[in-house]
């Protein structure tokens, strides 16, 4: 047996990754400079090699930043006295978690029940509503709610479905931001639940029209739907406002919260309800269970994130620095030839650089990289490039930032021969078919 728990160089590490994790892994890895993460902190992320990085990566976990001070060592306590639960009592860290994001939710919302990722919030959602007696689930095109089977199922995108099928039946799609559609759907009479992001983070940062959300709500109640609005990546300020439906009049029987309730630290999601919603798990509290769904470690992060967000003015500083980094990616685009931006978005720090192919966007992943700044592609929209910065970082680094963003479009080339980053961003076209 061999055992390697040693610090290994990267081409070492790329090596074991590719022999275990995956040769494709190891792969894309090496195209984008073949770096291995090592250490984080605050908005900064360092390799193997010493190089440092400005983190707008993550898939939106690090608003916080990497490791703040508060939640490490809430978690760090948490460890050294009970970090997981007989799951006989009931632990004295996981109730007062609840109750503080419930203290935090829209109005109506009360009950609590704590999951490991997002995906597994939203199996729990669906379980909920069938529970409850809506046996059709109504997602949008481009959605993304996870990859576990059920959340896959409302996960419209043909590439991550179609090696799994048959998948959850009874699923059928509307196109986003469209009213009409889903009034034709709901209008047939089969009871539904209806799962929506506030705005399609995955789907290349979409933002809705104004009238959008508040009228899913109105559809949901006229027709008697079940809502279930997923808020894993908008929720907690991540959108500059503590929910991206707050102030909207928008009433969800289920919210989904994940990725900034962890602090960056411990791995936890919930999904958030109304008393009624809940109802089938308050009958039966072993109806929906799993091993390490609200366990006092993560609790212990619920807490400290809650106490975080609301000290350190973390949803105003979204707002703010958000606002001052979309304007600016909006001027440095006119670097970028001519033709190759569609658009840039966003609202607070989710902000979305839409290309007209693929393959800019993965020449300005690496013209990122080059210029020491990390950003995530979107995984329904490959011809997206999306920021998520912590609202902690600091004034030198949002100017490495806002100089990386301007080079890195000024550095895209529009030349026929294809570069690598090219070639693998455009052989990853959208390849979603339509359901329903």
């Amino acid at each position: 047996m061999t055992i390697v728990n040693h610090i290994a160089d990267q081409d070492d590490i790329l090596d074991l990754c590719s022999r275990h994790l995956g040769r494709r892994l190891a792969g894309i890895s090496r195209l984008l400079g073949g770096k291995v993460e090592s250490e984080s902190h605050g908005a900064r992320l360092t390799t193997t090699d010493g190089s440092s990085y400005v983190n707008c990566a993550g898939s939106g976990v690090f608003l916080l930043g990497a490791r703040n001070e508060i939640v490490v060592d809430a978690v760090i306590d948490q460890i050294r006295r009970h970090p997981l639960s007989a799951r006989t009592l009931i632990d004295d860290v996981s109730p007062r978690a609840a109750a503080a994001l419930a203290g935090i939710c829209p109005d109506g919302i009360d009950k609590v029940h704590f999951v490991s990722s997002g995906t597994e919030a939203t199996e729990a959602a669906i379980k909920l509503a069938r529970a409850n007696g809506f046996p059709r689930l109504i997602s949008t095109m481009n959605g993304y709610h996870g990859k576990t089977m059920g959340a896959l199922s409302v996960t419209a995108r043909a590439m991550y479905q179609d090696p799994f099928r048959p998948l959850v039946p009874d699923v059928v799609e509307v196109p986003y931001d469209d009213l009409d559609a889903l009034r034709r759907v709901l209008s047939d009479g089969v009871p539904s639940c209806f799962i929506v992001e506030p705005v399609q983070g995955e789907g290349g940062v979409v933002v809705p029209s104004e009238g959008y959300l508040p009228g899913v709500s109105a559809l949901c109640d006229e027709f008697g739907a079940f809502l279930v609005i997923d808020e894993i990546q908008t929720g907690l300020g991540r959108v500059g406002k503590l929910w991206g439906i707050d102030d909207l009049g928008v009433e969800p029987d289920v919210l989904l919260v994940g990725k900034i309730l962890s602090g960056g630290v411990v791995p936890v999601s919930a999904i958030a309800c109304t008393s009624k919603a809940y109802a089938p798990f308050e009958k039966d509290p072993l109806l929906h269970t799993s091993t390490y769904s609200g366990a006092p470690i993560a609790a212990a992060a619920v807490l400290a994130t809650i106490r975080v967000l609301a000290e350190q003015e973390v949803v105003a500083r979204s707002r703010t620095i958000g606002n001052r980094l979309l304007s600016a990616f909006r001027a440095a685009s006119s670097a970028a030839p001519t033709g190759t931006v569609r658009e840039v978005r966003g609202q607070g720090l989710l902000i979305g650089i839409e290309f007209t192919d693929p393959g800019f966007a993965g020449e300005m992943l690496l013209g990122l990289i080059e210029n020491d700044v990390l950003a995530n592609h979107s995984m329904n929209n490959s011809a997206v490039v999306r920021f998520t910065p912590p609202a902690i970082i600091s004034e030198d680094d949002l100017r490495i930032v806002e100089s990386a963003v301007a080079r890195a479009f000024a550095g895209i080339s529009t030349d026929d021969g294809l570069s690598g980053a090219k070639s693998a961003g455009r052989n990853d076209r959208d390849s979603a078919t339509t359901i329903g």
